[in-house]
């Protein structure tokens, strides 16, 4: 049976999650699919185009963008569609370095047309819309990269002794001497990317009244 793009893919994201984005290449990849490697230039250009269908299939749930429906709230909407796509990050090996630097593929446009859409009859203009959309998917894959860098560190490793010296540095030492009162003794990323996410919904709602009032 001839090799497709989908068994590309799909081999491609097998293989991140045995050996994590570092060790994902074109060679390995082909080693493992049993071609040479001249064969994947027929389905992908380069790396980066593979990441971006890769992109494309970890995150194949968001894509399939629900409307606004009548009376719904933008804004809760947003919020909801870029905690889905926190959570599908979070779940899959360096899923986060993958999404970052990604340009939607053809199956991707049309739930980027339809935040696109949303935002701009919510009374955005085009240009604030694409900036919102950018702002909160910085958030999300910034959040997502914190979170499983932090799951990779030693367990035991908590920085620098000095940086808890409670006369050189008060106030980071109060802090330190909370969180270590927590299970695994750090940040609650989760927590903190919702905190974010609050910040930049309440922002973009005082953006998104300004721009109805300035239209009205």
């Amino acid at each position: 049976m001839a090799l497709t793009r989908d068994d590309v893919v799909d081999a491609a994201v097998d293989l991140l999650a045995e050996v994590g984005l570092e060790g994902l290449s074109l060679r390995r990849l082909a080693r493992e699919l049993g071609v040479s490697a001249p064969t994947l230039y027929w389905h992908v250009a380069d790396k980066r185009t593979l990441l971006d269908h890769v992109a494309e299939r970890l995150l194949v749930d968001q894509w399939q963008v629900t409307p606004l429906a009548p009376g719904e709230d933008w804004a809760e909407w947003l919020r909801e569609r870029a905690t889905r796509q926190y959570r599908a990050l979070v779940t899959h090996r360096d899923a986060a370095r993958v999404l970052a630097g990604n340009r939607p593929t053809e199956a991707a446009m049309p739930a980027v047309e339809q935040v696109l859409g949303t935002l701009v009859g919510a009374g955005f203009a085009p240009t604030e819309a694409f900036a919102a959309i950018q702002a909160v998917g910085n958030l999300v894959i910034g959040s997502a990269l914190e979170y499983q860098a932090e799951r990779e560190r030693d367990a035991g490793h908590h920085g620098d002794p000095a940086a808890h010296d409670p006369v050189r540095f008060p106030q980071h030492a109060a802090l330190a001497a909370v969180l270590a009162d927590r299970p695994g003794h750090g940040a609650d990323h989760d927590a903190l990317f919702r905190h974010g996410l609050d910040l930049m919904i309440a922002g973009l709602r005082v953006q998104q009244a300004g721009a109805v009032a300035r239209t009205g």
